[in-house]
C-alpha cells in the first residue's frame, strides 16, 4: 500500500476525560513557585552647586508646599536592573495584586514579641509604692532606662531586668517636671535626661552620680522634646518645644564641669520637632562619613541634613510637599551595604511616604547625597525604625506594626499593638508643664508623637506602654517554619522553607551564608515536614462522604509533595517512603498516580520504580486515560512491560507516537513505522531522527544500531517502487512524495544527514545516489514549482561548497545556480543565499564563473561580502571600504578593517595610501552613522600593572582586593611593584599565588616593624600561623621547620623583658607548630639560634620545660586512656578490672552489651546478680564508665580501644575532683603498674616501694558518671 500522508493529526480527543486532564493541569500549576526579582534601588545624583547655602538662607526661604523638591532630571534614573513591570509603580498600596492566592509569597511570622515582665512589674510597683509616676520615656543600650512623670529615671539591667539605679527624687521631679527625653552615650557611661520644664541633667551610669544640671542651654519656658548624644563623646544636641535645636558641648576645666550651648536652628524660622544624629558604632567608627557628625532635623515642612564637624555646614534640604498637618515627621539612620560598600542611609517620612537618602564619599573626597526609591504605604505612620539593614518596622496611627523589606518594598507581617497602650508624648509637645506656650501646628503634630516610647538597639526594638515594656526581635528561620507547623499550615511552611533553601526569603536570621551548607540544613528540615504532611493528610482525610470530597482533599496535597520532592531531587523519598504510605488509601493512590503525568511529560521525573510504573499504566488503562498513556509511554523504559499487549493497546487507540516508540525501543524495528504508521510531517521528523542517530520522539538510538538504522532508512528512500505498487506508480515514490509534501524541509533533513558523512564510503554512495535521484525527479518536471526547484539548487550549492565535497554535478548547472542566487527580484533569505554563494566561491567555485559578470550580479543583489571577496582577490582594498559602508550588518567592523590594513604588514604603501584617502573622504559619513572607533582598543597586562602601581600610590588599602579579582597582570611585574611600595600583604599574596610559600612567610615577618605593639604582633602571628598550616601539607619536614624562625621575635631574651603577654603568644606559636613538626626539631632550632649564645638558658627554660611536660603528658594520656578502657567503675565508687568482673559473672547481657554491677555491694546484700537482672537493667544508665562488648576486653584489642562520651565525662570528673599528687604522677604510676603487672587494682604495689597509693594522704576521689537520658 502507498503511504498515506496526512497533514493533520488523526487522533481524536477523549472528551469524557477533558475535565480530569484540566484538573490535573490546574493542580500542577498550583505547585509552581513564582520567584520575583529583587529590584535594585533607583538612585539620583545630587547636583553640585558652586556656593553651598547657609543655614540662615535656608531658614528664610518661603515654605512653598505646592512645589515638590526635584533633585535631578529623571532621565538619570538608574533602570539597569529594573524590569518593565517594576517600573509601573513603586507603591505597595497600588501594586497589582493579581492572583494573590496563587502567587503570594509566604513569610510566616517574622517578629518575635516578648514582654519584659520583670521591668514591667517594677514600673507598676514603683508607681504604686514610691509614687514614681507613670512611664514617659525609654532608652536602651547595655542597660534599659525608663523615665517617669514624677522626674525619676529607673535604670535596669538588660539581661536580668534587675533594677540597678534610681536616679533623681520626687522632690526634683516636682521642680523639673516629668522626664521628657533620655539618651545614653555610645559607651554606656553617661545618661542625659531632659525634663518637661526645660532642665537637662547628666548622670554617671556607673555609680548613679549627678554630674551636670543644665538650665541655660535653651530659652526658658520650653520643654525638652529630644536630647541625644552624638558619636563625639563631648557633643550632644537637644530640641525644645519652641522648635529650636541646640548643640551642647561638654567640657571639664580645672575640675569644673561646664556645658556650652550653640543654637543650630531657631524655632522662629520654622519649628523642628525631631532630630536624629548619625551613630556609627564601634565597627564603623573609622567610616569616612563619621568624622562629620551628621545630624538630621525634621521640621514641619522640610528635612535638613547638616554636619557639625569640623565646622557647621548644611549638606541638603528636602521639602515634604503636601502632607497632612497632623502627620508626625520621622527620622531613622542605618548603615546599609549598597553596591558592595557600606554607607549611611537616612529614612524619613511624614504621613504615608518614606524617602531614603544615601550619603557617600567618593575617592576624590566629594560628598554625595543620593535619593533612592521611595516607599509608598496606605497608612499614616507614627514610628519608623530599622531592625536590620534590609528591614523596616513601622507603626501606623492605629498602633499596628508593619514589617517591610526595603529592597523589594514587600510588606512581610502586620502585628496589632493596641494592647500595649503605647505612651504618647503629647503633653511635652504642648508644653503643658510651662503653660502651653507652643504653636498650634506643633501642638497638632504632638497629638500622635511617641518619639520617646520607641527605641531600637542592636536588632531589637522596645516599645513603652503605660504598664509594660515590649521588645520585638526577628525570629530565626527555624522558628518561622515551626510557627507555621504548629498551626498545621504545611503548604505555607514548605513554601517558606523553600525560599530559605533558594536564598529568596526576606528578613532571614540564623542561616549559613555558604549556599551549600544553607541548602543542606534546610533540605533536612523540608524532608521532615513532608513526612509529617503525609501522615497528617491520611489522618485528616474524611472517612465517609462523596468521593469528590476525598479526591479534592488529596488533589490539594499530593502534587505539593511531588513538587517539593523533585525540587529537592529526592525521588527516593517520593517513591520509597511517601508512595507506600499513600497506597493504603485507594483514593490517595489514584490521585498520586494521576499527579505524576505532568512531571513525566516535562521530564522532571526521569525514571520510576518498577512497582510504580506498573501501577501507573494499569490505572490509566482502567480509567480510559489513553492520551495520558501515550504521553507517558514515550518518556519511560518499557522493557519490563508486555510488548505485545502494549502494541495492541496503542493500535486499538491510535497511539502512533507510542507505537513508534515501542517498535523502536522494544523490537529495534525502524522500517515498519514508515511503512504502516508514520504520516505527514511526523515522517520527516522521524526520518531526520533516524538518520541523525536520535530516537523518536526523544532520546538517542543505541550507538551499535546507528549505522544499521541509517542504511535501512536510505534503502527505504531509494526504493524504485513501493511494496504492492500499482502499474501507474512513478519511480522513486517515497522521495517524490516527500518532495511534494514539503521540499524545503525534506532537503533540510538530507542536509543535516549529509553533515555526518565523512569517511563512510557506503554513506557517500547513498549521498550521490540520492542527489542523482533528486535531479532526475525535479529537473524539467512540471510538477514542481520554480520555488521548489530553487530550493534544490540552494541545497546543491551548499553541498558543493563544502571543502570535503565528493558529489558530482553537471557543470552547466552552476550558471543556473548563480542566476538563482543573485536574483535581485527575490529578497527572501537574502543572507542565506549570500552565504551559500560565498561558501561556494571560497572553496574554489570562483573558477567556474566569469568574474566580471559575477561581480556585476553581486552588486545588483547587494551581496557586499561577495564584492569584498572579489575586490580582495584583485587587491582593491579601497573599494572594500565602500562595501563596509553600504553593508548595514558590518558597518561597525569598518574601523577594525582600516586599522588592520594600515598597521599590518603584507600591504604595499600605495595600497595603504588609497585606503587612507578613502577613509578620509568618508570621515563625516562614518561619524554620522554612529560607528564606535573604540572597538579596536584592547587592554593589555601593562595597563593592569600601571593600575596596580597607581593604586599602590593613592589607594594602597585596595591593592590586595584588586589583585584577588583581576587575572590580567603578570606575577613578576606585580611583585616588583608591590615590593617597591612596601605593601607586604599584597606581596605575600602574590608570592603565595606564585607558589613561593617561604618567600611569602618572610614578607609577612617583615610587616611587624614595631614589636612593642602587641596587637600588631598578634595579627602578624595569626597570618603567619595560618599560612604555615595551609601550606604544611605540601611541604616536607625540612621545609616545615622554617616555621620555627617565627619564634625568634617572640622568645628572644630581649622580648621577654617587655611583657608577659609575649610568652602567651610564643606558646600559641609553639602549640600550632606541634601538629606539624616534631618537638625535638623545634627545641633544636631554638637552641641553635645565635641570639641565645649571649643570654641565659634559664630565660627560656620555662618554655622548653612546658613543651616537654605537655609532650610527656599527652603521651601518658594516650597510654592511660587505653588502660582505663579496660576498667569499670560502679556508681558506689568501687573500681574493678573488667576481666575480674567477667570471672565473677556479675554482668547482665542485654542488647549485645554487658551491664555490670558492683561485686562487693551485691555480695553484701546476699543476692545473685542473675536474679537482679531487671533491677540492673533499669540502672544500666548510671552503673559504669563504659559498656563495651566482650571482645573489647582482650589485651590484643587494647591498641584499638577508644574512650566513648561517657568515659570522657567520667575522666573529666576524675581530674577535677582529685586533689592529691599531680596528674602526671598518678598517670605515670598507673603506667608503671601496667607495664610490670596485669592492669587492675587486684595487684597492689608492695609497701616500701614509694608508691603514691600507700601515702597516708592519698585519696582517690571519684564521682559516678551523670545520668544520661536515653
Amino acid at each position: 500500500k502507498h503511504i498515506i500522508l496526512l497533514r493533520g493529526n488523526i487522533k481524536s480527543n477523549l472528551h469524557h476525560k477533558d475535565s480530569k486532564a484540566e484538573k490535573r493541569k490546574r493542580n500542577y500549576a498550583r505547585t509552581k513557585k513564582v520567584v520575583g526579582k529583587v529590584i535594585d534601588d533607583k538612585e539620583f545624583d545630587i547636583p553640585q552647586v558652586d556656593t553651598p547655602p547657609t543655614l540662615e538662607s535656608i531658614l528664610n526661604e518661603p515654605e512653598d508646599e505646592d512645589e515638590p523638591f526635584i533633585l535631578e532630571d529623571t532621565c538619570l534614573l538608574n533602570t539597569e536592573n529594573i524590569d518593565a513591570h517594576s517600573c509601573e509603580t513603586s507603591s505597595l498600596a497600588s501594586s497589582d495584586s493579581g492572583d494573590l492566592e496563587m502567587n503570594a509569597t509566604v513569610h510566616g511570622s517574622v517578629l518575635r514579641r516578648n514582654v519584659l515582665k520583670g521591668i514591667s512589674a517594677q514600673i507598676v510597683s514603683a508607681a504604686d509604692k514610691v509614687d514614681a509616676g507613670l512611664p514617659t520615656a525609654i532608652t536602651v543600650s547595655n542597660v534599659i532606662a525608663v523615665g517617669t512623670s514624677h522626674g525619676l529615671v529607673l535604670v535596669f539591667g538588660k539581661h536580668n531586668q534587675a533594677l540597678r539605679l534610681c536616679l533623681g527624687t520626687t522632690a526634683t521631679g516636682a521642680e523639673y517636671g516629668a522626664v521628657s527625653a533620655l539618651s545614653i552615650n555610645h559607651d554606656c557611661t553617661r545618661l542625659l535626661c531632659g525634663f518637661a520644664k526645660g532642665q537637662i541633667t547628666m548622670w554617671d551610669l556607673a555609680n548613679g552620680k549627678l554630674l551636670r544640671t543644665i538650665t541655660d542651654a535653651h530659652p526658658p519656658g520650653t520643654a525638652i522634646l529630644h536630647v541625644k548624644f552624638t558619636d563625639h563623646p563631648a557633643l550632644a544636641v537637644c530640641n525644645d518645644s519652641g522648635g529650636s535645636v541646640f548643640e551642647l558641648s561638654f567640657r571639664r576645666v580645672m575640675g569644673m564641669r561646664t556645658c556650652e550651648s550653640r543654637c543650630l536652628f531657631s524655632g522662629s524660622k520654622g519649628e523642628v520637632c525631631c532630630v536624629e544624629p548619625l551613630h556609627a558604632g564601634l565597627e564603623l567608627k573609622d567610616h569616612p562619613i563619621s568624622q562629620y557628625s551628621l545630624l538630621a532635623m525634621a521640621s514641619l515642612t522640610k528635612i535638613l541634613l547638616i554636619g557639625l564637624k569640623p565646622s557647621l555646614k548644611v549638606w541638603m534640604t528636602f521639602p515634604y510637599g503636601k502632607t497632612d498637618p497632623a502627620s508626625v515627621p520621622l527620622l531613622a539612620w542605618q548603615f546599609v551595604a549598597v553596591q558592595k560598600t557600606i554607607n549611611p542611609v537616612l529614612a524619613f517620612c511624614r504621613g504615608d511616604t518614606i524617602h531614603f537618602l544615601l550619603v557617600k564619599k567618593d575617592e576624590s573626597g566629594t560628598i554625595h547625597v543620593i535619593k533612592q526609591r521611595q516607599l509608598q504605604l496606605n497608612c499614616d505612620l507614627i514610628s519608623l525604625s530599622w531592625i536590620n539593614p534590609r528591614t523596616l518596622v513601622l507603626m501606623d496611627s492605629t498602633e499596628k506594626l508593619r514589617v517591610v523589606d526595603r529592597p523589594s518594598q514587600e510588606e512581610l507581617e502586620t502585628v496589632d499593638m493596641a494592647e500595649l497602650q503605647l505612651v504618647y508624648n503629647s503633653s511635652h509637645f504642648k508644653s503643658l508643664a510651662t503653660g502651653g506656650n507652643v504653636s498650634q501646628a506643633l501642638a497638632l503634630v504632638g497629638e500622635k508623637t511617641c518619639y520617646q516610647s520607641v527605641c531600637s538597639y542592636a536588632g531589637q526594638i522596645m516599645y513603652l506602654g503605660t504598664k509594660s515594656v515590649h521588645i520585638m526581635t526577628l525570629r530565626n528561620w527555624r522558628e518561622r517554619v515551626d510557627h507555621l507547623l504548629k498551626q498545621e499550615k504545611f503548604m505555607e511552611a514548605l513554601s517558606l522553607a523553600w525560599s530559605f533553601h533558594e536564598g529568596t526569603a526576606k528578613a532571614v536570621l540564623g542561616l549559613f551564608a555558604d549556599p551549600a551548607k544553607r541548602k543542606g540544613v534546610v533540605a533536612d528540615k523540608m524532608v521532615e515536614i513532608l513526612l509529617q504532611y503525609v501522615d497528617r493528610s491520611l489522618k485528616k482525610c474524611p472517612e465517609q462522604g462523596k468521593i469528590q470530597v476525598m479526591e479534592q482533599h488529596f488533589q490539594d496535597i499530593v502534587p505539593v509533595m511531588v513538587d517539593y520532592c523533585l525540587l529537592l531531587q529526592r525521588t527516593d523519598l517520593l517513591f520509597n517512603q511517601i508512595y507506600p504510605r499513600l497506597v493504603e488509601n485507594s483514593v490517595a493512590r489514584g490521585v498520586f498516580l494521576e499527579s505524576l503525568e505532568p512531571y513525566i511529560l516535562s521530564e522532571r521525573i526521569g525514571c520510576l520504580t518498577a512497582a510504580v510504573m506498573r501501577d501507573l499504566l494499569s490505572y490509566f488503562q482502567e480509567n480510559g486515560m489513553m492520551d495520558s498513556v501515550e504521553g507517558c509511554l514515550v518518556h519511560m523504559d518499557i522493557t519490563n512491560l508486555d510488548i505485545q499487549q502494549v502494541v495492541q493497546m496503542c493500535w486499538d487507540n491510535q497511539l502512533y507516537d507510542a507505537m513508534i516508540y515501542v517498535f523502536n525501543s522494544g523490537m529495534n524495528d525502524y522500517i515498519s513505522p514508515m511503512e504502516h504508521v508514520v504520516m505527514g510531517n511526523k515522517m520527516l521528523v522521524y526520518i531526520s531522527c533516524c538518520l541523525a542517530g536520535r530516537a523518536y520522539p526523544l532520546g538517542d538510538i543505541p550507538e551499535d544500531l546507528v549505522p544499521q538504522v541509517k542504511n535501512q532508512v536510505f534503502e527505504f528512500l531509494i526504493r524504485l517502487h513501493s511494496v504492492e505498487a500499482a502499474q501507474e506508480e512513478e519511480v522513486y515514490p517515497y522521495i517524490r512524495t516527500l518532495l511534494h509534501f514539503d521540499t524545503r524541509e525534506f532537503l533540510n533533513v538530507l542536509a543535516l544527514t549529509f553533515e555526518d558523512f565523512k569517511n563512510d564510503k557506503q554513506a557517500l554512495e547513498y549521498q550521490q545516489r540520492i542527489v542523482d535521484i533528486l535531479l532526475k525527479v525535479m529537473v524539467d518536471n512540471s510538477d514542481f514549482t520554480p520555488s521548489q526547484v530553487g530550493c534544490l539548487f540552494t541545497f546543491l550549492a551548499r553541498q558543493l561548497a563544502k571543502p570535503d565535497n565528493t558529489l558530482f554535478v553537471n557543470r552547466k548547472l552552476f550558471d543556473q545556480v548563480l542566476e538563482f542566487l543573485c536574483s535581485p527580484d527575490d529578497d527572501s533569505r537574502h543572507t542565506e543565499r549570500q552565504q551559500v554563494l560565498l561558501e561556494l566561491l571560497q572553496v574554489g567555485g570562483v573558477v567556474q564563473f566569469d568574474e566580471e559578470r559575477l561581480l556585476d550580479l553581486a552588486e545588483k543583489a547587494e551581496f557586499y561580502q561577495i564584492c569584498e571577496f572579489m575586490y580582495d582577490r584583485k587587491h582593491l582594498y579601497n573599494k572594500i571600504v565602500d562595501c563596509y559602508l553600504k553593508d548595514p550588518l558590518r558597518k561597525e567592523e569598518l574601523f577594525n578593517y582600516i586599522h588592520n590594513i594600515l598597521s599590518m604588514p603584507g600591504y604595499s604603501s600605495e595600497e595603504k595610501q588609497l585606503v587612507w584617502v578613502k577613509a578620509l573622504q568618508h570621515v563625516k559619513t562614518v561619524s554620522s552613522k554612529g560607528l564606535n572607533p573604540q572597538t579596536v582598543l584592547r587592554l593589555g597586562p601593562d595597563l593592569h600593572e600601571l593600575l596596580v602601581d597607581l593604586q599602590c600610590q593613592f589607594s594602597p588599602q585596595q591593592v590586595t582586593a584588586f589583585l584577588k579579582t583581576s587575572q590580567d597582570y603578570r606575577l613578576e611585574e606585580a611583585i616588583q611593584i608591590t615590593e617597591k611600595h612596601k605593601l607586604h600583604e599584597a606581596t605575600a599574596y602574590l608570592l603565595e599565588k606564585k607558589g613561593d610559600v617561604q618567600g611569602a612567610f618572610e614578607v609577612l615577618l617583615q610587616s611587624d616593624e614595631v614589636q612593642s605593639l602587641l596587637r600588631r604582633v598578634e595579627e602578624a602571628l595569626h597570618d603567619i600561623i595560618a599560612l604555615c598550616q595551609r601550606s604544611s601539607h605540601g611541604l616536607n619536614q625540612q621545609q616545615r621547620e622554617v616555621c620555627v624562625c617565627v619564634s625568634k621575635c617572640s622568645v628572644s631574651p630581649d622580648c621577654f623583658s617587655l611583657s608577659s603577654a609575649l610568652k602567651e603568644l610564643t606558646m600559641k606559636v609553639l602549640n600550632s607548630m606541634s601538629s606539624f613538626i616534631a618537638p625535638p626539631a623545634i627545641i633544636q632550632r631554638i637552641l641553635q639560634d645565635p641570639v641565645y649564645g649571649k643570654g641565659k638558658l634559664a630565660e627560656i627554660q620555662g618554655l622548653i620545660l612546658g613543651m616537654l611536660e605537655t609532650f610527656n603528658y599527652e603521651q601518658v594520656v594516650c597510654v592511660i586512656s587505653v588502660i582505663l578502657n579496660s576498667y569499670f567503675m560502679c556508681s558506689c565508687g568501687h573500681l574493678y578490672h573488667c576481666q575480674c568482673l567477667q570471672r565473677k559473672e556479675v554482668g547482665v547481657l542485654s542488647e549485645r552489651q554487658y551491664s555490670w554491677s558492683c561485686y562487693k555491694c551485691t555480695s553484701n546484700q546476699g543476692s545473685r546478680p542473675a536474679d537482679r537482672s531487671s533491677e540492673e537493667s533499669s540502672r544500666s544508665r548510671s552503673t559504669s564508665l563504659a559498656q563495651v562488648s566482650r571482645s573489647h576486653f582482650t589485651i590484643n584489642m587494647l591498641s584499638e580501644a577508644t574512650l566513648d562520651a561517657q568515659q570522657t565525662q567520667a575522666w573529666d570528673h576524675f581530674r577535677t575532683l582529685y586533689r592529691g599528687p599531680s596528674r602526671l604522677a598518678v598517670l605515670t604510676e598507673l603506667t608503671h603498674s601496667h607495664g610490670n603487672e596485669r592492669p587492675g587494682l587486684s595487684n597492689p604495689v608492695h609497701p616500701g616501694t614509694g608508691s603514691i597509693y600507700h601515702s597516708e594522704n592519698f585519696q582517690l576521689k571519684l564521682s559516678p558518671p551523670p545520668l544520661v537520658e536515653e
